[in-house]
């Protein structure tokens, strides 16, 4: 099958024909539909994330149909639509596994990083770190939720019952769950680079309630800050921008 792999970190994606891979006994083969370039992608290409499996395939915001699966696998059917995460395997034995925080396993392994990814015709995926995709979003726009929509969603939920949500950092992951948030109801204030106009206009397109300068303090003191940006200073911003005994969520990280 056809691939793009990486030989070396720092080197251009080289396309090679690689051997088809055959499913174990807990997993799915993948025919790749659509695959979405993450950050976190090109953090692993420049040699910024440590000991990649090389040659590796990247690629962990995947979208295919299940074309076979092993004999252990209960949850997928062959011709079933299904998109592949960043967290490809845990143990499931240890204390973190047991207790719902499998992203913390210590041998935890990742897609696009030690397990080969999506840059491929086809792809390996342990059945339990896959997802049922619905049919209402096509390959394309449903590739990104696999991460950037899993980071969002993830840091939405610890704004609780907040009202006045702030954003700091309108990247990828910002911009789903603003609509997200919008959709459930709260009031979406948007903090971008200073002087940023055309993420402004992007931000208050979404449904955003105000759009400003990270320097800038919003017009009522916020409920919860989300910040998705890997920028330290962006915390004491927050901070001065939430109301006291509210919540601050930091999912951004290098």
């Amino acid at each position: 099958m056809r691939a793009q792999q990486l030989l070396a970190p720092c080197q251009p994606l080289t396309m090679t024909d690689i051997p088809t891979p055959r499913p174990g006994a807990g997993d799915v083969l993948i025919a790749v539909k659509a695959c979405a370039i993450c950050r976190t992608d090109l953090h692993v290409i420049d040699g910024e994330l440590a000991h990649p499996h090389l040659p590796l395939v990247p690629g962990h915001e995947i979208v295919g149909t299940v074309i076979e699966k092993g004999e252990r696998v209960e949850r997928f059917a062959v011709g079933d639509r299904v998109g592949i995460p960043w967290l490809g395997w845990t143990c499931g034995v240890c204390g973190y596994c047991q207790t719902g925080h499998e992203n913390l396993c210590d041998k935890a392994r990742f897609t696009g990083y030690q397990i080969d990814g999506g840059y491929a015709e086809l792809t390996i995926a342990d059945a339990r770190y896959c997802f049922a995709l619905p049919r209402e979003f096509d390959d394309v726009a449903a590739a990104p939720l696999l991460c950037a929509g899993l980071i969002g969603y993830r840091t939405l939920r610890f704004a609780g019952d907040a009202q006045r949500i702030g954003i700091y950092g309108f990247g990828a992951a910002a911009h789903i769950v603003a609509q997200v948030a919008r959709f459930q109801g709260p009031a979406i204030f948007a903090f971008t680079k200073p002087g940023d106009q055309a993420a402004h206009d992007f931000a208050r397109q979404l449904g955003a309630e105000w759009a400003g300068g990270s320097d800038e303090t919003p017009p009522e003191p916020l409920d919860a800050a989300l910040i998705f940006a890997a920028v330290g200073a962006l915390v004491p911003a927050a901070l001065a921008a939430t109301a006291r005994a509210e919540r601050l969520s930091v999912a951004a990280f290098t």
